[in-house]
């Protein structure tokens, strides 16, 4: 199943190699948990019916909802978006969060908004300034998908008919049932070397917060739950997760956030599996 949102890291052109290591055979019975779902590239690839999905950002999560509760509601509204784009529009509404008229939008609505962003944006990049406000330019795009109703319908489909929970909150929350025999990918925003890409919210994701995840790693796997965590390939998170009941397999990804297309080559990255 395709996903509705594009991510700033996301993991289509990195799923064979992730998928290596979820063996469904083995988790049969069992959960699949995301804590850092984002654009939810595996979870909606894989397609598997026990899944627990969490974000820390409510809108993203939002969008979720929707899709699995109002699907037709949430297509009529981005048709609406479709015959109004234009680098006006954009702004318009982009800046509704700015507005005492943004806590008055019903959820549906603000689902509908972040889909059209997300389409028509630079990048379709999710970021938000200090304010928590959303601060990403308009794209350039000739004539940018922006319903996506059989991807809608699809994904509703999937998390209607599934045994699927949608999550807002801290990852580590997120994991308050999970079972021994489940399964947790983690795909957090990545660590950098020098500086990087992390305002998926206002406070961002320190090396504190990695620490801490690798703390709830290590306490997983010795309860009998499956890890497998996606990072950038730096010192920091080779020393982090260097210890035995890790392994540690070093890939290359294709990355394109970068506004010189020159320096969009590909960068190393780490699959950690314990």
């Amino acid at each position: 199943m395709e996903p509705v949102l594009k991510w700033a890291g996301g993991k289509r052109k990195l799923l064979s190699s992730i998928k290596n290591y979820i063996n469904r055979e083995v988790i049969e019975g069992h959960t699949l948990y995301e804590p850092f779902i984002g654009g939810g590239s595996l979870s909606f690839d894989l397609e598997y019916p026990n899944t627990v999905i969490n974000d820390f950002n409510q809108e993203i999560t939002n969008v979720y909802e929707q899709i699995k509760n109002n699907p037709e509601q949430l297509i009529d509204l981005l048709r609406i978006h479709q015959v109004n784009h234009c680098d006006e529009y954009y702004y318009q509404i982009r800046n509704l969060d700015r507005s005492p008229i943004y806590q008055e939008m019903d959820l549906v609505s603000k689902a509908a908004r972040v889909i059209y962003l997300n389409k028509t944006c630079y990048n379709g990049l999710y970021r938000v300034n200090s304010r928590g406000y959303y601060n990403v330019p308009v794209g350039r795009y000739v004539n940018p998908d922006i319903v996506m109703e059989n991807r809608i319908r699809a994904m509703h489909e999937y998390l209607f008919n599934n045994d699927i929970t949608i999550l807002t909150g801290d990852f580590e929350q997120s994991l308050h049932d999970v079972q021994p025999g489940d399964f947790v990918y983690f795909d957090p925003p990545y660590d950098y070397e020098t500086s990087g890409f992390t305002s998926y919210v206002m406070n961002g994701f320190s090396r504190e917060d990695l620490t801490r995840l690798r703390n709830v790693c290590d306490q997983l796997i010795a309860n009998g739950v499956h890890v497998l965590i996606s990072n950038n390939d730096t010192q920091f998170v080779n020393d982090l997760f260097g210890f035995d009941h890790y392994h540690i397999e070093h890939i290359e990804a294709s990355r394109f956030i970068n506004c010189d297309g020159k320096k969009r080559n590909k960068v190393k990255e780490v699959l950690i599996y314990g």
